[in-house]
């Protein structure tokens, strides 16, 4: 094998490990949980550096539906504005700033995807601030309801 070759074959796992971040969906009740209340659904999300994104999954047996849909988290920003005159010889004039920067705390967002027989899923969660961690919880119009992890 090329060294070329050696690379490329070392450096896919790092390359598909940055294409986004995985939410997991854990049924805690409704046909979903009675029928395998260990199962785990694997929700891909991406854009996880993002505020909103693409979602994909599968819910599982007996119809393994495909679900597409869109994640979205409300990331709040602090605007601020400067203004006044500046009377030194290095920068005489007016003076305006403008910056803009991210709140610290909890934000909020949302889950919502269409399955291939028309069945939806939707849910809210928390995230904190500069972090790809949160919790929260979804239903979807099967009857199942989900805890959600990522």
């Amino acid at each position: 094998m090329t060294p070329r070759a050696c690379l490329a074959v070392l450096t896919l796992p790092l390359l598909a490990a940055c294409g986004g971040g995985e939410m997991r969906l854990y049924p805690v009740s409704g046909p979903i949980a009675d029928l395998n209340p260990s199962h785990v659904i694997v929700v891909k999300a991406d854009n996880d550096k993002e505020t909103s994104g693409p979602i994909s999954f599968r819910l599982p047996k007996p119809d393994k539906l495909k679900c597409k849909g869109t994640w979205s988290s409300v990331t709040p920003k602090i605007v601020s504005r400067e203004k006044g005159v500046t009377l030194t010889l290095r920068d005489t004039g007016g003076k305006l700033k403008r910056s803009t920067e991210d709140v610290g705390g909890v934000n909020t967002g949302e889950i919502y995807a269409v399955c291939s027989d028309g069945s939806r899923v939707q849910g809210t969660f928390r995230s904190g601030s500069g972090t790809q961690s949160g919790t929260g919880a979804a239903t979807d119009t099967l009857g199942n309801s989900y805890k959600l992890l990522f």
